[in-house]
């Protein structure tokens, strides 16, 4: 599985507790349990009741998640653009993930040391971005220089290069992240190859004290966040990352019962691991028998044969047709012979486009 989401903030706002949480969860009958992979990077199953749902109805051998990757990444504090602290390795790591899980203090303890020395989300965040949009600054003038030099021979790419370049650097210039820059295909093309920082995609993850869980709208704090945010298009997922780490060192079958003495449903990392994968595009389609039942990765837009070549190459080479179920006919009908006998069971070719919770299998021709 090749999508990424770097886990970002400044030292002491709760990140490496929120990391370490998702590192020892153990998702409950779960084919991809959090893995350590090196250090700080780990893949971790999507939570997805719909595998739940399909499994009581298959019964099958065995369940299986889709999965995503997520990077721990080093702090950052003022002046990072310029190696301060462990700023060139946070910067590096960031440049290769695909998505940012932006986590933000929004409480208060004197025995917690803000890197600041106050609380404040919304200037925390502006200090990342000084940071990213600075060394993105120095990565679109030097290939400004670049493209600048090469354009005197007549070159088109490089005339556009150099334009495209010249309003970015303005953009980037007045602290705007280059995720906000307005661009053409065409142009996408070209700044999509220099891999800014901020141009990733970004949520952010409130990490609120325990007493703020039931009642977000007294936490002043998350609130100046939730706006901030809402200015921007992004999105924010409160969790209290202290009690994330309780509730990833209890046995499965503990957990209910923690969980609704804390007044939640699930775990706030399940909605912060289900924000990251939205956020990158992704849906799931899911395969159902009694050998297995699984949930497959493809970006949203995805075709019927380019979800059969996630599976196989084969499956997409010999692409023949899809048969579709809504996953809750499956679940409600009761199986794949009974959605066809109701009419619930389509056929669909090669124009098709995935939904989110179908139910696939294919037919192929190699």
């Amino acid at each position: 599985m090749g999508f990424s989401c770097g886990i970002v903030g400044l030292p002491n706002v709760g990140k490496s507790t929120l990391f370490n949480s998702l590192s020892t969860a153990k998702a409950e009958a779960a084919n991809f349990p959090f893995c350590t992979i090196e250090p700080n990077v780990g893949v971790v199953a999507v939570p997805d009741e719909r595998v739940e749902a399909l499994a009581r109805v298959c019964e099958p051998d065995r369940k299986v998640y889709t999965s995503i990757r997520f990077v721990d990444i080093a702090g950052l504090v003022r002046g990072a653009s310029k190696g301060e602290g462990l700023g060139n390795q946070f910067l590096s790591h960031i440049r290769e993930v695909d998505a940012v899980a932006h986590v933000v203090r929004c409480f208060t303890d004197e025995n917690v040391t803000h890197v600041e020395g106050r609380v404040d989300p919304v200037a925390d965040v502006a200090t990342i971005d000084t940071e990213l949009c600075l060394k993105d600054l120095d990565t679109v003038n030097k290939r400004l220089d670049r493209a600048r030099k090469q354009s005197k021979g007549g070159d088109p790419v490089e005339r556009l290069a150099a334009a495209v370049c010249e309003r970015l650097s303005a953009h980037l210039d007045q602290g705007k992240p280059a995720r906000s820059f307005v661009l053409d295909e065409k142009e996408r093309d070209i700044v999509r190859e220099l891999s800014l920082l901020t141009h990733k995609p970004v949520f952010y993850v409130a990490n609120v004290d325990e007493t703020s869980l039931g009642k977000l709208g007294d936490n002043k704090y998350y609130q100046a966040l939730l706006a901030h945010a809402k200015s921007e298009g992004a999105r924010v997922v409160a969790i209290c990352a202290q009690l994330e780490a309780q509730i990833a060192e209890l046995e499965p079958a503990d957990r209910p019962d923690f969980l609704a003495s804390a007044g939640l449903s699930e775990p706030g990392l399940n909605a912060v691991i289900r924000t990251g994968y939205e956020l990158l595009g992704l849906i799931t389609f899911l395969t159902a028998g009694k050998q297995e039942v699984r949930a497959w990765t493809v970006r949203k837009g995805s075709t019927a044969p380019q979800a059969a070549g996630v599976i196989h190459t084969d499956f997409e080479r010999g692409f023949i047709k899809a048969e579709v179920i809504w996953w809750e006919d499956f679940v409600a009908l009761g199986s794949e012979a009974k959605c066809r006998e109701a009419g619930k069971l389509a056929i669909e070719g090669r124009d098709y486009v995935v939904r989110d919770g179908d139910v696939m299998h294919f037919r192929f021709n190699v």
